[in-house]
């Protein structure tokens, strides 16, 4: 026990000093949990006071536009579960939001160890495996954040591995199985493409018996099958029936159409072009096909980069190669397949705007078994054909060369992308001062491109900046009650550019109380009695 205790506590230690360099939520999806995890927390439910895309709310403006509104109808709900008993325990705090991901992401690591000891790996792939999976790449930096990251990996991996021992007649272990699935499903969506891995490796497991006309066991009986989609159940069927009874169906922001029927991430935010399949297909077969060519390509590239760091690709493909009729990692591969065939064929167009990097985190123990299995299998290659080398001392040394390049690349990616997490967190904090300084009250609405963001600093709720001409904008705001609107030089919407870039405001943007290269805060005025935008230009409205 002393090797999967060492990695968990490796892996740990990494997750602290990532909280320790930079605690806080860093990006959208960190800070939406982070709100909704706190309102938990304080007794107010499932429920939100900011909008941050209209895919929540039916894909346009509601006919009865309020504030607060039900949470998780795009994201599933455990990443802000776990956060609740230590916000109890440590108050709404930066730390009390990470902590839980940094011990629950560690059993990564002694999971991959696991992975690569029950396949039969030798104690270098095994060790080496848990060490990669401990410092994961450039997907390192995630895996402190109060996001899905540190959840779906161990859980999917642990879901894989316990339906591979299934297939070698462990009728317990494809029974957790289920249940890991139906928590990753709690994580993410993407879970349920593990269940239908199940429900493959059962139809294979019948179909290899069949084919050795009964002279091969039943490793995984019907009973144990149900079983498994019983425990599964357990975890999503009051998750979703809460959906039923709240919105009236399993997957809201699906429903609205703005998750499939989008042309391109553009339309993901906005309330005036259609989300159907009409407008889908309405592109031309050429074009549609070049958006799913285009989400394959580009998951291909983010799992190449952020989790293979290029360099562990090559031995990985080596090692699924040599292990491709190995049932330890059947599932696995299965669920590799399935999971990059629907990022190209279902969200292609969300796969570059960080999407397929969530799931894709959970491919990362297996896949580091496979590349230093690669490399082993590479050494043998050479040392057949050349007597001089000594195939065991060789693979000692290439095996380590690319741990410590993997690690080295995930420390250094760490340290770059906290100091890009730190210029947000600081232009953040800047309009939560100015916002003081203007004497704003509280429950002033803000309209910006990251309104979970902003709630999170400032404490005022808001809604998004919605990608669409300036009337509709003001269709939003004037919805909303905004009284402020916040702009990002490098992540705004095109319908505003006159205002950041010319200084050419519509009558109902006054003058800035904040302008900074990379930031600024201007008042709405959506009724003749605001007289904030009196000073407003001439853009028209």
């Amino acid at each position: 026990m002393r090797i999967p205790i060492a990695l968990y506590l490796l892996a740990l230690a990494v997750r602290l000093a990532l909280v320790g360099g930079f605690a806080d939520p860093a990006y959208p999806d960190s800070f939406y949990y982070v709100d909704v995890a706190r309102q938990l927390a304080a007794g107010h439910g499932f429920n939100i006071d900011v909008l941050w895309i209209f895919a929540e709310v039916g894909g346009h403006i509601p006919a009865n536009p309020v504030l607060p509104i039900p949470s998780n109808a795009h994201w599933m709900p455990l990443a802000s579960i776990v956060q609740v008993p230590f916000i109890w325990l440590l108050g709404p705090t930066a730390f009390a939001s990470s902590l839980p991901f940094a011990l629950i992401g560690a059993t990564a690591a002694p999971i991959a160890w696991a992975i690569g000891r029950d396949a039969g790996a030798s104690r270098l792939v095994a060790v080496g495996a848990g060490i990669l999976t401990a410092l994961p790449g450039l997907s390192l930096v995630y895996m402190a954040q109060p996001d899905n990251f540190s959840l779906y990996q161990p859980l999917v991996a642990g879901s894989l591995w316990m339906a591979a021992r299934g297939l070698r007649g462990s009728r317990r272990s494809f029974l957790l199985a289920g249940f890991l699935a139906g928590l990753a499903t709690l994580s993410r969506n993407d879970g349920v493409l593990v269940l239908g891995v199940l429900g493959l490796a059962f139809l294979w497991d019948r179909w290899r018996v069949i084919r050795s006309r009964g002279e091969r066991p039943v490793h995984i009986p019907l009973a144990t099958a149900i079983g498994a989609v019983a425990t599964f159940s357990v975890c999503v069927v009051p998750w979703f029936a809460r959906q039923m009874l709240v919105f009236g169906s399993l997957s809201p922001s699906t429903a609205s159409g703005r998750v499939l029927f989008i042309r391109n991430i553009g339309e993901w935010n906005s309330i005036t072009t259609p989300a159907t399949l009409d407008h889908l297909l309405g592109m031309g077969l050429g074009p549609l096909l070049l958006t799913r060519i285009g989400g394959l390509v580009a998951a291909v590239i983010i799992f190449s980069v952020l989790v293979g760091v290029i360099v562990l690709i090559p031995p990985m493909l080596v090692g699924a190669w040599h292990r491709r009729r190995d049932t330890a990692f059947g599932p696995y591969l299965a669920y590799g397949v399935a999971l990059f065939a629907f990022s190209a064929i279902v969200s292609a167009v969300h796969v570059p705007g960080g999407t397929f990097i969530h799931s894709a985190a959970a491919l990362a123990p297996h896949g580091y078994v496979l590349a230093l299995e690669g490399i082993v299998v590479a050494v043998a290659w050479v040392a057949r054909r050349r007597p001089t080398w000594n195939a065991a001392q060789a693979s000692r040394v290439f095996v380590s060369a690319a741990v410590a390049f993997g690690v080295l690349a995930a420390v250094f990616g760490s340290i770059s992308v906290h100091a890009t997490w730190a210029a947000r967190r600081e232009r953040m904090q800047a309009v939560a001062a100015a916002l003081d300084a203007a004497g704003a009250p509280i429950d002033d609405r803000l309209m910006s491109i990251d309104a979970s963001g902003y709630k999170y600093w400032t404490g005022h709720p808001g809604v998004v900046l919605v990608n669409d001409p300036l009337p509709t904008v003001l269709d939003v705001a004037k919805a909303y009650n905004t009284r402020w609107l916040i702009l990002e030089r490098d992540d705004s919407v095109p319908a505003v550019a006159q205002i950041l870039i010319d200084g050419n405001r519509p009558s109902w943007v006054g003058p800035p109380i904040l302008a900074r290269p990379d930031v600024s805060v201007y008042p709405l005025c959506t009724t003749t009695a605001d007289t904030r935008c009196s000073s407003a230009g001439t853009a028209g409205s």
